[in-house]
């Protein structure tokens, strides 16, 4: 197959094949193994060209895997790592948002019958719940959780 892309393509595929890697590595279940080595072949490929095609400044070869990657300090101030902090930081607020509603329903409602819940049920209950913690979380971040240790604990 071939494919022409301009240089300004070019580099946005740099950018995506390299976070699609990024994120790809974060994925560390068994099992998943030949998938990861899928994206670091291919992201290896695309990069190998990407430095033959003088890209050289921003592309180096990690000494653990051999293998090319994009260098630590393109990296630290580029698009990939914004995309990378506001997934993290997205799924952070999302996460606790859903687990503190969860929580909540579950003390009211009792666990056993919350997990026997439906799942489409458990989204009704919990979803307005999760909107009011997402939006304490918006107005001030981690500033009003607090944590209580058990007696005894602390």
């Amino acid at each position: 197959m071939h494919l022409r892309l301009s240089e300004d393509e070019f580099s946005t595929l740099i950018d995506m094949v390299s976070l699609a890697a990024e994120v790809a590595s974060l994925n560390q279940k068994p099992g998943t193994e030949s998938s990861l080595e899928n994206f670091a072949n291919l992201e290896d490929k695309i990069l190998g060209r990407a430095k033959a095609q003088g890209h050289s400044d921003i592309i180096e070869i990690s000494p653990e895997t051999e293998k090319h990657q994009v260098t630590a300090a393109y990296l630290t101030n580029s698009y990939i790592q914004d995309c990378i902090e506001e997934m993290r930081n997205e799924t952070f607020w999302e996460e606790l948002s859903y687990r503190l509603a969860e929580k909540e329903i579950m003390q009211k409602l009792g666990e056993n019958t919350y997990l026997e819940l439906p799942e489409e049920r458990k989204i009704e209950t919990i979803t307005p719940l999760q909107k009011r913690h997402w939006q304490e979380f918006a107005q001030n971040g981690l500033k009003n959780i607090h944590r209580i240790d058990p007696p005894n604990k602390g």
